[in-house]
């Protein structure tokens, strides 16, 4: 009987490099120095831009997290982690959508309670 082979997964499971986990965690610390300047040096005038600056910066993050930290790209398991991890964000995004859209129309199609309404048994 041969021996079972240990080490099987090592093509299908890449680990980074260290210079990938050094350009990772400095592009990790510029993405979350960035949005703090932004706030608290007030270097956008207006409100509004200043939270879609930080919200774009934080999905910048996110995606450096995955690809550098997570290793989820093409190449990872035959491109199955990138697949699901797809699949996974368009749901994610379905349920959110959903939720705000229900949340929005329930709003506003909400009966009114006016001075007339607050006698009803």
């Amino acid at each position: 009987m041969s021996k079972p082979h240990l080490h099987a997964h090592a093509d299908t499971h890449p680990h980074g490099t260290r210079r990938g986990y050094l350009l990772g965690f400095a592009a990790s610390a510029l993405l979350t120095a960035v949005p703090f300047w932004l706030v608290m040096a007030g270097v956008l005038a207006d409100v509004q831009a200043t939270a879609i600056a930080v919200i774009a910066l934080a999905f910048v993050q996110i995606v450096v997290h995955t690809v550098c930290f997570l290793h989820v790209n093409a190449r990872a398991e035959g491109g199955w982690t990138l697949l699901t991890t797809i699949f996974t964000v368009v749901i994610v995004a379905i349920v959110i959508a959903g939720s705000l859209w229900i949340m929005y129309h329930l709003n506003t199609n909400m009966m009114p309670m006016g001075d007339g309404m607050t006698d009803m048994p």
